[in-house]
């Protein structure tokens, strides 16, 4: 079977930045199968990025290489990141966007060696797309670094309870179509209270009219604020940080 690597950045397509890396990438690992996960994140956001990570680095098969970057401290003195967990392998910037793989008990962490040669702003393709090529090549992580101790964990935020009895959660992240992604793990029968409305938790954006508000439990299982054919987070004006509370 073909090495698989995968590629998620903030860099877009329109610049090329995504075909240097995979220029680096096919040139070492002739015949390796490239998968574009999204160039399309916003811009410097870490920590959707780090909720995007956690969606897929495990729906691929064991050996996957996938290469993650969303570099707001590029050429700074913040680690690079090679990481083997849970039969895959994650190479990235040490910022939190890795952070899905850290999490998972036996994670072997490298700080990758950065060349002399590399580009001070562009480590995807100077640092992490050599270090990706290696590893669908079968080098074992530890030949790519020395160990990392300390690497930066971000966590989802948990929700508490308060006096009410009530769960008091937060927006997490805001997608493409809008939807507002909580911290609330979803439930049937329960309500959700969100800018100064109280709306049942939907099973399908089809229970709600055109325009609607409602919530729904998005494919993670978490909480989502939705409005059918519409965009939650503009109509409510809501942003990350943004409190929701489930009742």
């Amino acid at each position: 079977m073909a090495p698989i690597i995968t590629l998620l950045t903030d860099f877009g397509t329109a610049d090329g930045y995504v075909g240097e890396m995979k220029g680096v990438l096919l040139t070492e690992v002739p015949g390796a199968t490239v998968v574009d996960i999204s160039h399309e994140l916003p811009a410097h956001e870490v920590e959707i990025g780090r909720l995007t990570v956690a969606r897929y680095w495990r729906r691929f098969p064991p050996g996957t290489v996938h290469v993650a970057v969303v570099d707001p401290g590029v050429g700074s003195s913040r680690a690079a990141l090679a990481i083997q967990s849970d039969g895959r392998f994650l190479v990235g910037p040490d910022n939190g966007l890795l952070s899905p793989a850290l999490l998972i008990g036996g994670a072997r962490v490298v700080a990758l060696s950065v060349p002399t040669h590399a580009s001070a702003t562009f480590h995807g393709r100077d640092v992490f797309a050599p270090a990706a090529a290696q590893l669908a090549r079968g080098v074992e992580v530890g030949a790519l670094g020395s160990p990392a101790n300390d690497p930066i964990v971000r966590r989802t935020p948990e929700p508490h309870r308060d006096t009410s009895g009530d769960l008091v959660g937060e927006a997490i992240a805001v997608d493409r179509f809008g939807n507002v992604i909580t911290n609330l793990v979803g439930m049937r029968g329960g309500r959700v209270v969100v800018a100064g409305r109280e709306i049942p938790v939907r099973r399908t954006y089809a229970e709600l009219e055109t325009g609607e508000v409602g919530a729904v439990v998005g494919s993670t299982g978490l909480i989502e604020i939705v409005v059918r054919e519409g965009r939650a987070s503009d109509i409510l004006a809501l942003t990350r940080g943004a409190t929701i509370v489930l009742r």
